[in-house]
């Protein structure tokens, strides 16, 4: 693999329910702050379900023009948003020097959902005259990759994945790809959801699938521990730039990390429920590590995907044992949504960026809320407090609905060419 075309990461931007920013949104998890509160934007009397990860403060105003953000949906503003940082970050600045060979990858859980139901229930109480010609395209899913295009003037490949809680993941993972197949020396990748609205959160509700604790939502997302009920659903957007190495070494680019190797799977199971051998779960792990040239005991770190519901963090426990064997028990794992819930599409780019800045800082997140751990959790979760480590290589796992499974083998970056 000496000759393969190395991947770099060489900026990153985050909008979170903890923070505008990576910087806000690293020294929050830090500190443990929780990003899950009461729902605001919505009435929620009547929901069986009244928490969730929110954006606060969140202004458009302070990254395009008032009219350009009303034609936007909120998955599309939290994208522009966090490119914008992650491009600030990487020292790009339009236009770019050869647009042609500059992709972008953004991905979506369900895009603009709050735009189509807003001017649904218009067209039913006003007619025709109730309808924003705007809606219809900015409720597409591909929305938030063509705003990030057309921000960075990125004229190269550009691509949308669409694999629920698994998007983020795959959509770096596909960035890398490009560059590797040399379609592209650079690419924006990253995800975006905005879906804390009436049909998103009953609906998840009633499958069973969220955390009913209304009483005490910084308690709420409890991954791993015996208590846990369900995962809390959240919005943001996480975006990377992705590099070939000797692109990032001429421009003399700041290096966060690298994207080792990547690998997707299907369970070929159940639209909502893990296979309880984690067949489709492991088969991601292992042809990751494969693409990556990685043997697993030299994985230091794992981001875990850990929802906090009660099927997924046990058959990610016992994926990581059958990938892992006894070094399993060797592994610092740990689970970013215990701080600001599950961000659906964004989850696997925002989860990503908080490994680089662990990379970078020597230091591993804790899993929050972590009191007492299930019986067939039994690994090293963090628990509560950051835990000082310089990883050097992370595996980052992300599970979808319909059994879509990605995952991502990282490294710090240790200066070599």
């Amino acid at each position: 693999m000496a000759d393969r075309i190395r991947v770099v990461v060489t900026g990153m931007g985050a909008i979170t329910p903890v923070g505008l920013s990576v910087r806000e949104t690293w020294e929050s998890a830090l500190v443990g702050e929780s990003g899950v509160t009461p729902i605001e934007h919505c009435d929620t009397t009547d929901w069986p379900v009244r928490i969730a990860g929110e954006i606060k403060n969140f202004e458009p105003e302070r990254y395009m023009p008032r009219k350009e953000a009303r034609r936007m949906a909120r998955c599309s503003l939290f994208a522009f948003a966090a490119a914008q940082e992650a491009l600030a970050d990487a020292q790009i600045s339009a236009p770019l020097p050869d647009p042609e060979r500059v992709g972008t990858v953004i991905g979506v859980g369900m895009g603009g959902l709050d735009v189509a139901l807003e001017h649904t229930a218009k067209l039913w109480r006003q007619g025709l005259v109730g309808v924003n010609p705007f809606a219809l395209a900015a409720s597409l899913p591909n929305m938030p990759s063509y705003h990030v295009s057309l921000l960075a003037g990125a004229q190269g490949p550009i691509t949308t994945p669409v694999a629920a809680c698994a998007t983020g993941s795959q959509a770096v993972g596909e960035a890398a790809n490009l560059i590797r197949h040399g379609w592209a020396d650079m690419v924006i990748a990253g995800g975006a959801e905005g879906l804390i609205v009436d049909v998103s959160v009953i609906g998840f509700a009633v499958m069973g699938a969220l955390s009913k604790r209304n009483d005490e939502p910084q308690r709420a997302s409890r991954p791993f521990d015996k208590g846990r009920d369900g995962f809390v659903l959240a919005e943001g957007a996480g975006v990377l730039i992705l590099e070939r190495l000797e692109h990032a070494l001429e421009r003399g680019a700041h290096i966060y990390g690298e994207v080792l190797g990547y690998a997707t799977s299907s369970d070929a199971y159940h639209i909502a429920h893990p296979d309880p051998e984690a067949r489709g779960v492991r088969r991601a792990m292992q042809w990751a590590l494969k693409d990556a040239g990685v043997a697993p005991e030299d994985v230091d770190y794992v981001n875990a995907h850990g929802t906090s519901t009660p099927l997924n963090d046990a058959v990610e426990t016992f994926a990581l044992k059958k990938v892992f064997g006894d070094h399993a028990y060797k592994l610092a794992i740990s689970s970013n949504k215990s701080v600001f819930g599950h961000t659906m599409g964004a989850a696997g780019a925002i989860e990503t960026i908080l490994t680089f800045k662990m990379f970078e800082e020597g230091v591993i997140l804790p899993t929050l809320n972590l009191d007492e751990p299930d019986p067939e959790c039994d690994l090293d979760y963090v628990p509560w407090n950051p835990r000082p480590m310089n990883a050097r290589i992370a595996l980052k796992n992300a599970f979808g609905f319909g059994g879509q499974n990605a995952c991502l083998v990282l490294s710090r970056w240790n200066g070599t060419a």
